[in-house]
């Protein structure tokens, strides 16, 4: 079997509305060695700051729930130097998605994007299993690699049957 990549990050981003910047909450799983080295959740006031309800009905977040939650400035400041340690890349399931994401909110912010080196789970589904999964989305890619995702749509939760997927099959 071949080997799978050993370290990198894996992220889970939620929005608020059709907006990639409204971004409300992140979940970053550290993976080192092959384990799970260390773990961040944090809530995230959206920009723009509005839901629409498809997205609430997604992952259940609305604006009571990010009244208070911190920038996404003052967010990554908090994880940005663990993230860049190593030149590690990011991992995702639908990584277009989550870096579309990260780009668009350094835009609103006027933060440099430092050009993250994104890894993708579900290309890698695609090919690895091909046409034995009914779909490729993260509950069902997960499952086939026997993580139970039983809170899909929390970042967190995504975030961690991201880095498990990523581990049984992404290769680097």
């Amino acid at each position: 079997m071949p080997e799978t990549i050993r370290n990198f990050n894996a992220i889970d981003f939620e929005t608020a509305n059709e907006n990639p910047s409204s971004v409300c909450s992140v979940g970053i799983v550290f993976v080192r060695d092959g384990e799970i080295a260390d773990s961040f959740y944090s809530l995230i006031s959206p920009e723009p700051d509005y839901y629409q309800w498809f997205c609430q009905r997604v992952h259940g977040l609305g604006p009571e729930d990010t009244f208070d939650a911190p920038c996404f400035q003052e967010v990554w400041g908090k994880v940005r130097d663990r993230i860049e340690e190593g030149g590690y890349p990011l991992v995702a399931h639908n990584a277009r998605f989550d870096e579309g994401c990260l780009k668009a909110v350094f835009r609103v912010y006027q933060m440099d994007y430092p050009d993250y080196t994104f890894l993708d789970t579900l290309a890698a589904s695609r090919r690895h299993f091909g046409r034995s999964l009914p779909n490729h989305q993260l509950q069902t890619v997960a499952a086939a690699c026997g993580y139970d995702l039983t809170n899909h749509h929390h970042a967190l939760a995504d975030a961690e049957a991201c880095a498990y997927i990523a581990l049984e099959i992404l290769q680097p």
